[in-house]
């Protein structure tokens, strides 16, 4: 499998990552995309990069077939490579429906990354954030209170995406504090954001 990678095949583009995905989503290849997951640990930089971007992309389409590579995620997390751990935010974004409870075992490990993470690694924690919610009770006492103090205080351009992101896990028990937070930071956003934030309210009245 990593000689069909963009890096393997002299590319520059993530043409051939994405098609990679694709095949291993149609085959169900599990011999293959253990070969990518391992892949993820090269010392060549780019065929790690290209190896998450795979994995991601996998989770997009079936994320049943990398649900149990979460602890592999999770290690990356620490990982000195961005590339790795805003990938391996994104790959938990698409399995956390999946595996709401290892992800929140290592709840610490995922609040340190979204604390120090650059704006795509914050973008997929809301989405994490938002399915643990969603998933258990238990979970939503200690993470719904980081949703709604990140919402309050995001970059104006921010509310509008990481609202939508965090609306799966918005129901009656939660929908006020969500709206009412949201509407404290309506003045702040452009007529485009405005609307954004509207329609989710509109849909939870």
């Amino acid at each position: 499998m990593i000689e069909k990678l963009a890096y393997s095949l002299g590319r520059n583009d993530e043409e051939p990552n994405i098609a990679l995905a694709k095949e291993l989503a149609k085959t169900k290849n599990k011999k293959g995309i253990k070969e990518i997951v391992d892949g993820l640990n090269s010392k060549t930089e780019q065929i790690a990069n290209d190896c998450i971007k795979v994995l991601y992309e996998l989770g997009e389409i079936s994320p049943e077939l990398i649900s149990e590579y979460v602890d592999s995620f999770i290690v990356l997390l620490k990982s000195k490579n961005n590339r790795l751990v805003w990938g391996s935010m994104t790959a938990l974004s698409k399995i956390a429906a999946l595996n709401a409870g290892e992800i929140y075992k290592n709840l610490d490990v995922i609040i340190d990354t979204y604390e120090k993470g650059s704006v795509i690694t914050v973008d997929n924690c809301i989405s994490v954030f938002a399915e643990l919610v969603k998933a258990d009770k238990k979970y939503e006492k200690t993470v719904f209170p980081i949703i709604i103090g990140h919402l309050e205080k995001c970059r104006p351009k921010e509310v509008g995406q990481h609202a939508e992101r965090a609306f799966v896990c918005i129901n009656k028990n939660n929908a006020e504090l969500f709206i009412k937070t949201i509407l404290k930071r309506r003045d702040s956003l452009t007529d485009a954001q405005k609307k954004r934030v509207d329609k989710l309210i509109k849909k939870l009245e």
